[in-house]
């Protein structure tokens, strides 16, 4: 330990990981590094150097009782949110494997598990059973982060999306499930209370959640709720629906909110994507938080007891249960190929939920074993072997998480299912001009996908072997089902300078706004009192800003893309002083990768390709 910072108050405590959090999540983006990875080395490095620790504020079991809660709301969010990602028009490609995987993948999963503990680790049933059903989740927290830094293609990324989602409060169920049939005194009470549990999970969680899905609707659709409360709102109905459920059923609030969260996701009435894109922003926030917190409250001691019996159960459950899982609940199924379920069996890292879960029964099975009734019952064998739980299960969330963290993206490029560094070009307009520097990338081989509303203008790039599609860059097919494997950043050039701003905003979150570009719009020139402003505008194309009138005209009157090679002898000023008239439209380079030339784009660096649209009487010069 380098110092002790055990002293700072809790303020300076929250701004510390905070900082650490938001720290971690920038340089995973900066140096494409999966964040889980660094979000837990940042908990366990802040704890273990500094003594930096939630449990530094924590009073024994009250505090951690207090900590508990705010957990589960926590990650009631996180599912909520990731629910409201969950489409069913994803399932018409992903929907027999995603039922498939959350039934019989989830039952060999813990029959294997709860196997290994029972058989390997010599532990009792039930604490086996309570960890087996714990251990089949992997959860939004860590799948989300992974999806966004591997990018597979719309089907596996919707196949692991929605089971990432939908086993967490089915995980969280079973283990509640089996701490009751624990702690029954006989097998015939046991079965009555799981079948009563079951009955009012379903009731709670299916039945309550669409009620209250149905009502948001109506208070939305009818603007009862202010728009700058629909955020504050839905959070609050939220904390609501998960304590409630809660109450009733204990660990059925998981349920409710992913239910409710799937439910208004589909339903046709209002538009929750600005709720969609708060909650997205908030999941962040609460993920840097989270794991953080958790990870610097494990004692080293405690995983140095258990670490070899915890290497042991990752081993396991990395190569033996999560293959077997795959591959036998895909048995005969033509709807994933066999590198599909490859990559699927190489990833299942756990999250938050299997952290939070695992401290819950811990707890109670402690509570247990000081009934009088269940003394016999929970004894003080079982309950030590469910203390060992809580830090095994951090070695198997550390360990999952590294290593699916560090292999899934080499896989799947591997295996065809994800682009190294997607930078291929969606275009949103399909007229001369962009279909001329289509054309030119797709021929070079880069990954190009053109979308017009215009069918002359799609029937035109089909002649010239250019992928397009005849849709509307806003509609809900674009964003929902298309597949844009590869694609990376977007290009609004169509004639309609509105559209082409809409298209900027509503792919946002999507491509992120340094990779989303805007031909220059017709006002582009005029006055600050009647030009639309610049914060509706997206990044302004090519040098000299041209417009889409002007481009269209130097196609027209016979102007051609020409490739041309920036290196320390033909230099940019060359290349300029040879084609003075020449627009330069893309820059590519080993680097950098594929890019549009911004507006700005002044000196190129050598070893460049450069993508230029040249004049039809200049080039009949050289």
């Amino acid at each position: 330990m380098l110092h002790n910072f055990a002293n700072i108050d809790f303020g300076l405590y929250l701004t510390i990981i905070l900082g650490l959090g938001i720290l971690a999540q920038w340089l995973a983006w900066r140096f494409k590094f999966p964040s889980i990875l660094l979000l837990l080395a940042f908990g366990f490095g802040a704890a273990f150097l500094f003594d930096i620790s939630i449990d530094n504020y924590l009073k024994d079991n009250l505090g951690e009782t207090l900590l508990l809660p705010i957990v589960g709301l926590s990650v009631a969010i996180i599912l909520f949110e990731g629910g409201l990602t969950l489409k069913f028009s994803e399932l018409r490609e992903s929907g027999s494997p995603v039922l498939r995987l959350c039934t019989v993948g989830v039952a060999i999963a813990f029959v294997l598990t709860t196997a290994i503990g029972i058989y390997i680790f010599n532990w009792n049933w039930r604490v086996a059973a309570i960890l087996g059903s714990i251990l089949v989740v992997t959860g939004p927290t860590v799948i989300a982060p992974l999806i966004r830094h591997i990018k597979p293609s719309r089907k596996v990324g919707s196949i692991v999306k929605w089971e990432g989602i939908v086993v967490d409060p089915i995980g969280a169920m079973m283990a509640v499930l089996i701490f009751q049939a624990a702690t029954s005194g006989d097998l015939e009470s046991a079965r009555t209370t799981v079948l009563i549990t079951i009955g009012k999970t379903l009731l709670i969680g299916v039945v309550f959640a669409l009620i209250l899905s149905k009502l948001i609707e109506l208070l939305l659709k009818h603007h009862l709720i202010p728009d700058f409360l629909h955020s504050v709102f839905i959070i609050s109905v939220i904390a609501v629906a998960f304590s409630a459920s809660n109450f009733f059923v204990k660990e059925s609030g998981l349920l409710t909110v992913t239910v409710l969260g799937i439910a208004l996701a589909n339903q046709k009435s209002v538009s929750v994507k600005h709720i969609l894109e708060f909650k997205e922003n908030l999941r962040v926030l609460i993920i840097s938080l989270l794991f953080i917190v958790l990870s610097g409250r494990v004692n080293t001691d405690d995983l140095q007891s258990v670490a070899i019996d915890g290497l042991l159960l990752l081993a396991l459950l990395i190569f033996v249960v999560r293959p077997a899982s795959i591959f036998i609940s895909n048995l005969f199924s033509k709807k994933t190929s066999f590198k599909e379920q490859l990559f699927l069996a190489s990833l299942a890292p756990r999250g938050i939920v299997a952290a939070a879960v695992t401290s819950i029964f811990a707890l109670e099975l402690e509570h247990a074993s000081h009934h009088e009734e269940l003394k016999d019952i929970i004894t003080p064998e079982i309950t030590e072997q469910a203390q060992q739980m809580v830090p095994m299960v951090f070695i198997v969330i550390v360990g999952t998480v590294t290593f699916y963290g560090l292999l899934a993206a080499p896989l799947a490029n591997r295996l065809g299912l994800a682009s190294k560094n997607p930078r291929g070009v969606l275009f949103a307009g399909a007229n001369g001009w962009a279909r001329l520097l289509a054309k030119a990338l797709h021929d070079d081989g880069h990954d190009v996908l053109m979308l017009d509303t215009n069918y002359t203008n799609i029937a035109a790039a089909k002649m010239e072997n250019i992928p397009a599609t005849r849709a509307n860059i806003l509609s809900e097919y674009v964003e929902e089902e298309l597949d844009i494997t590869g694609i990376g950043q977007l290009i609004a050039g169509t004639p309609n300078d509105e559209v082409n701003s809409l298209a900027a905003k509503e792919f946002n979150h999507i491509f992120g706004s340094a990779d989303i570009w805007q031909v220059a719009p017709l006002d582009d020139k005029q006055h600050h009192t009647t030009a639309v402003s610049s914060m509706m505008r997206s990044r302004i194309l090519f040098p000299g800003r041209p417009n889409h009138s002007q481009l269209g005209r130097l196609v027209v009157a016979g102007a051609k893309v020409k490739k041309t090679t920036i290196s320390e002898q033909y230099t940019h000023e060359k290349f300029t002083e040879d084609n003075p008239e020449a627009i330069i439209l893309f820059l590519n380079s080993e680097d950098k990768g594929l890019r549009p030339a911004a507006e700005d784009t002044k000196k190129i660096a050598p070893n460049t390709s450069v993508y230029a649209l040249v004049p039809d009487e200049l080039l009949k010069t050289q």
